[in-house]
Formats: structure tokens, sequence, C-alpha cells
């Protein structure tokens, strides 16, 4: 025996031993089980389940996987592999149905071989404790941390409905749905508490444990009012939550049939409905169901249910304030961007659909004289409402900037500091102001295109560059030099480039650098273009949108396609003109002559002799030679004089006695627009009438 049971003649250690054996058996809480080497039940102590149901005699004999129903384990292998190699099991958590009706409960088990002399396999000796409370806790501990990590990622409330449903099932009920009140999805303020019958839901998630077999009542992204009275219509209008037990006969069921026959199909008997709610505003629901051998629902899962409600509350009134805020930058920036291309008839152009989720994102198109047409795309940096206004501004300055004829390259540095004054006002907002730590920059991307030299002249504030499909087939990115950002306090000087524009020929405007380069790589419909020559421009559009793969649209992009087409020879007439005072009768009857084969009405054309009269006598007078007439027939009636000098005419109010000054104010008088372009080594006078 050893040295202690030496000095005990007697034997009173043997009766102590099996005193304290008998005493475990027969008093202790813990439950203790012996079973022989055929892992057959030999003995098990009164503090095991099974004894409170039957006796040993029942038990006794009976293989171990016929006593113990384990939920997700093998009783009988974790027990032969501690007879055969002698490694004890410890700790190992087990689920084991008991009692009836069956109850799910989880034991720690340990197991130790039993020896008896000369090595002796006797049994296995097996201590299990129910742990169930224990475990209990620490899958609701384990799942609120998984909720409050993975619930939320996104500010969409139907995905947050999804990752909710997904975290749900199986491990807390057999069955999930989560439904948004309707103006929470729109963003719109929701109902206070007290939401009455019949509020608008829209279902956003739904996720059962029974692969598919139980029944939908209403599919996601269903709009529905909510049937009452019921525990669902309770919850929502005094926000507290609603466990019930479900049988055939609830009498609320009657209120949904279509709910109740899901019920009984899938075998439901506990409902838990909780409301998402939030300082006393009703954002949804979460119904949990709980079926066949799943538990009902209890007081501790209610209260894991309400800090679950209160987190996913939480993750959707920021979801609903950021979808109201990206509303109205949305709406605001619909309002800012125009809502048709504005382009010469030699230039067609399409916008490609936005839903204002870049609100900084703008397109804009302007005629110009000469039937040029300007392209700008750009994108502000940040969001929201600041964005779109600072768009906003930005565009309007544009706008007026393009009235002054200045070149791409020109304009964008004078719009650079426009943008610098607009920062310079952002950094003096207060301190406490958010936007004051958020710099001022933008990307641009300004062209103009000149259908009667066929050439585009573009430039570039940030990375932003112009497609270029030619009708043959090749695809290219004009070459556009990166000027500084707007806003920034770089000081470069910007470039403008220049690049052949063939009739036929596509050009594309994108403020997402990425899209460009994607299409670059990837033009699809761009490499033929000439199938689409005779084919609305829409078209073309719709197959780049098309062609575009998953996670990449033009709904994060401003958008601009532009197709060239051919300026008729005949609609444009130029003359050369001797630097002779006689040149201006000869100007006047060309002019009549012209207009009569384009079939201009008498008025316009005795506006138009006035105007070119007083324009050619400017040049020869105050210009330098050489000097050329030209009249473009297009949108509008254009006449310009060219000259070789850089001096710009500007507008005089003549005094009653003055001899001269009134011939610009003629000019001003008689036609729609007039200004003055710079071009190389001269200049242009221009005026336009309206056909």
């Amino acid at each position: 025996m050893g040295p202690l049971a030496d000095n005990d003649p007697d034997g009173h250690v043997d009766q102590a031993a099996a005193a304290m054996l008998e005493a475990l058996f027969t008093q202790s809480p813990i439950g203790l089980h012996l079973v022989d080497p055929d892992l057959r039940v030999v003995r098990v102590n009164t503090a095991t389940p099974w004894m409170r149901a039957a006796g040993l005699e029942e038990i006794r004999g009976r293989r171990v996987r016929d006593v113990y129903r384990l939920v997700d384990a093998d009783v009988e292998a974790l027990l032969k592999d501690v007879l055969d190699t002698g490694t004890p099991l410890l700790r190992h958590v087990v689920r084991i149905l008991v009692d009836d009706p069956p109850t799910e409960r989880m034991f720690e088990v340990s197991a130790l071989r039993l020896e008896g002399p000369g090595g002796k396999v006797l049994g296995v000796g097996a201590i299990a404790v129910d742990v169930t409370e224990r475990e209990r806790a620490q899958a609701r501990t384990r799942m609120l941390d998984r909720v409050r990590e993975r619930v939320g990622r996104t500010l969409d409330p139907a995905v947050i409905g999804e990752e909710l449903a997904a975290i749900l099932v199986p491990d807390f009920a057999d069955v999930v749905t989560v439904e948004v009140v309707d103006a929470v999805i729109r963003g719109d303020d929701p109902p206070l508490a007290h939401a009455p019958i019949g509020t608008l839901v829209m279902r956003t998630a739904f996720r059962s444990a029974a692969d598919g077999t139980a029944q939908q009542v209403h599919a996601v992204g269903d709009v529905r009012r909510l049937a009452g009275p019921t525990p669902f219509t309770q919850a929502l209008a005094d926000l507290s939550p609603r466990m019930v037990r479900l049988h055939p006969g609830t009498p609320w069921l009657s209120a949904d049939p279509a709910l109740a026959k899901a019920v009984r199909a899938a075998h439901g008997h506990s409902l838990l409905v909780v409301p998402l709610a939030l300082r006393d505003a009703a954002l949804g629901l979460v119904s949990l169901y709980r079926a066949e051998r799943s538990p009902a629902f209890d007081e501790e899962d209610r209260a894991l249910a309400m800090e679950v409600g209160t987190h996913t509350a939480l993750c959707l009134e920021n979801a609903r304030r950021y979808t109201r805020e990206h509303t109205i930058a949305a709406t605001v920036q619909r309002q800012l961007l125009p809502r048709r291309p504005e382009a010469q008839a030699w230039l067609e152009t399409a916008y490609l659909s936005l839903t204002g989720a870049d609100p900084g994102a703008w397109y804009d198109t302007t005629a110009l004289s000469s039937a040029r047409t300007a392209l700008v795309v750009g994108k502000v940096s940040g969001g929201g409402l600041e964005a779109a206004a600072t768009m906003g501004q930005l565009r309007t300055a544009i706008r007026s900037l393009s009235a002054f004829e200045l070149a791409p390259d020109e304009l964008l540095a004078r719009l650079h500091d426009t943008a610098d004054r607009l920062a310079t006002e952002r950094a003096r907002l207060p301190l406490g102001d958010p936007l004051r730590q958020e710099k001022l920059t933008a990307d641009c991307v300004y062209a103009v295109h000149d259908p009667l030299t066929g050439r585009c002249t573009a430039a570039s504030a940030g990375h932003l560059a112009p497609l270029l499909a030619r009708p043959e087939g090749t695809v290219d990115v004009l070459g556009t030099p990166a000027g500084p950002r707007l806003g920034s306090a770089e000081g470069a000087p910007f470039a403008a480039v220049e690049a052949d524009v063939p009739p036929g020929s596509v050009l594309v405007f994108t403020s997402d650098p990425l899209l460009t380069a994607y299409l670059a790589e990837n033009p699809g419909p761009l490499a033929s273009v000439s199938r689409y020559g005779d084919r609305p421009l829409q078209d073309l559009c719709d197959a780049l949108v098309y062609a575009l793969p998953a996670g990449m649209g033009v709904r994060d992009a401003a958008v601009i396609v532009a197709r060239t087409r051919v300026f008729p020879p005949d609609q444009c007439a130029v003359w050369p003109l001797a630097p002779d005072p006689t040149a201006v009768s000869a100007v006047r009857r060309r002019i009549r002559e012209q207009l009569a084969v384009w079939d201009v009405d008498e008025e316009t054309a005795y506006n138009t002799q006035l105007i070119a009269s007083e324009l050619v006598t400017n040049a020869l007078r105050y210009g330098r030679p050489p000097i050329e007439l030209r009249l473009i027939h297009g949108r509008t009636l254009t006449c310009e004089v060219r000259d070789a000098d850089m001096a710009a005419p500007h507008l005089r109010h003549a005094g009653t006695v003055d001899e001269g000054g009134r011939g610009l104010f003629i000019v001003a008088q008689l036609a729609q627009a007039w200004g003055t372009r710079l071009t190389g080594p001269g200049k242009t006078i221009w005026a336009e009438q309206t056909l």
C-alpha cells in the first residue's frame, strides 16, 4: 500500500478512503462516473442528472453512448482515447441533452484511466461539472463583442441588418428578421415612441438556421405596414421588448395569417421582439425565434438582446444621419450642376448620370465664341455640404472666367488664385469649426475644342486628363502636364497641350483618375466608336457603363462624353483684307452676298454689315496687318476680325460732341455678345448675333 498503510495495521486509512469514496458517490455535488474497459456504466453518483429521473439499476451496464446523449461530440471516442493512451482528458466541455423533455446542458468533463496492481486497466473515472451558466455567460459576452466589432462597419442600413443576423444565427436564435422603419432608410427623422399601428417598415435581413427550409413571410427589401395589434406593434409603441411563447392558440397570430403559417412550419415555440430605439425614437425591430429543441428565451437572453439592440440602433442612427446629410448634399449638388449639356452643334456632349455619391465632383460644358466649346470636369476634396458648396463656387468661377476667352492654362492659373482665397477664408474660421482643419484642394481639367481647326487644347490642375478615342480605334490619354492642385501651396505654372481631334472622335473626361486609367487600359466600346457614329451618344454612354466591372462605376465620378462632328466648310467664310480704308465698302458687299446665300433675314444681315464695318474700321485704324474677316454660320452668326496687334480695345461712352469712340458701343448694342480673344501674335475681336 505504501508507508502510511504500513503504519496502519488496523486498516484505518483504507476505511477512510472507502468512506470518502462512498461520500463522493452519495453526497458530492460534482457528477462522478465510473465505466469499465468495455465502456459500460458501473456507477454514477447522485449528482449526475440522470439519477434524478432514473435509478442506478436502469443505467448500470449500459453503453456510454446509450446513456450520454451528446449534441456535438462522441463520448465513447473521448473515453476510448483515455483508455488506450492513458492521457487524461482535462476540462473538456461537451453539450448533453438531459431531463425530460430534453434540455441542452453543458458539462466540463475530466477523465482518468483507472489501473490496478500490475498496471491492469480497470476502467475510466470521470468527473462532470455543470458549467451551463458559465458557458452561456461567456457565450453572451463573446457574442456581444462580435456584435460591437462587426455590426456597423458600413453606413448602409441593409448591410447593418445582414451583419447582425449573421452573428445571431444559429448561436442565439434559429430565425432572425431585421426590419427598419422606412423613414430611417430615407434618412428622415424616425417616429417617436407610440409609433402608430401601420408604421411602414422595410425588411433588411432574414436568416434561418434551417438551411432555407424556414419560410420567409416577406422578402428582404419589401416595405409593408405592420399588422396589429401584435408584439411587433406593441414593441414599437412603447419601445419595450416582448418575450412570447408561441403555440397554435396564440391569439395575436390571427392578425398575420402568413406569419402564423410560417411559425407552424418552422415549429417555432419562442419569440423575442427587440425594438431598435435611440433617445425615445423607434428605428426598427429585431425578431428572434427559437424552434424545435432550442430552449425558450429567458430573462438573460432578453438582457443580452437589449444590449445588442442598443448597439444596432446606434449604428442605424449613424447610417440615417449619413443618409440625410448625403441626400442634402446630393440635392445641393444636383441644383448646382447643369441640367443638360451646353455645346456647339459640332460637338455632341452627354453627361453620365450621377447619384450624388461624391458631392464635390462636377462637370460643365460652355458654348464659346467661334463655334468652340469648353469642357470641364473637377473634384473637390472632402465630402458633404461643404464639398458641394465649394464645388458650386469653383464652377461659377470657371463660368465667369471662360467669358474672358482665356486659354486653358491661363484660366486654371486664375482659378488657382480663386481657390487659394477660398482656402484662406476657410483657415480663418473659428477654432471650433471642424471645417477649418480640412484643407481645400481640388482637381480640375479644362479643355477647349475648336471644330474649325479640328484641335483640342487642354490643361489640368492635379492628375486629371481626358481620353481621346479616334475613329480608327486608338484610345489615348492626352498627355496633359499635371499642374498644381487648386488651393494647394504649390506655385508651379500650368501648361496646356494641343491634340488633333478628327471628326468622329470621342473625348471622355472623368473626375476619377482610376476610372480614366481603367478605360485607357480596357477601352471596351471606346475602341470601336465608329460603330456608334450614327447612333445617339447615350448608347455609347450606356455601353461604357455596362463594360465597367463590378465595384467600379460612374456613380462616384463626374463624366463627360463628347463626340466631334464635321464642321461644314460652306458655313464659314474668310476674307483677307488689305490695309486700305476702301476695304470697308468691299466688306459690306461680300457680307451681303454671303448672308444671302445662307438665307439670313434682312435685319440680321443689315446689322452684321454695320458690325463688320465698325470692327474692320478699328482694325485698319488701330491694328496691324495682316487683317482678316471671318463669318461663321452656326448656332449663332459670328463676325470676327483678326489683326496682328496685341492691344485689346475697350468700350467707351463717348460724349455728345466727341467725334469718335462710338464704334464698339454700336457693336455692343447690335450684337448679343462680343469680346476679344488673344490668339498668338495678335487678337481677334468677335461679335455674335442670335439667328
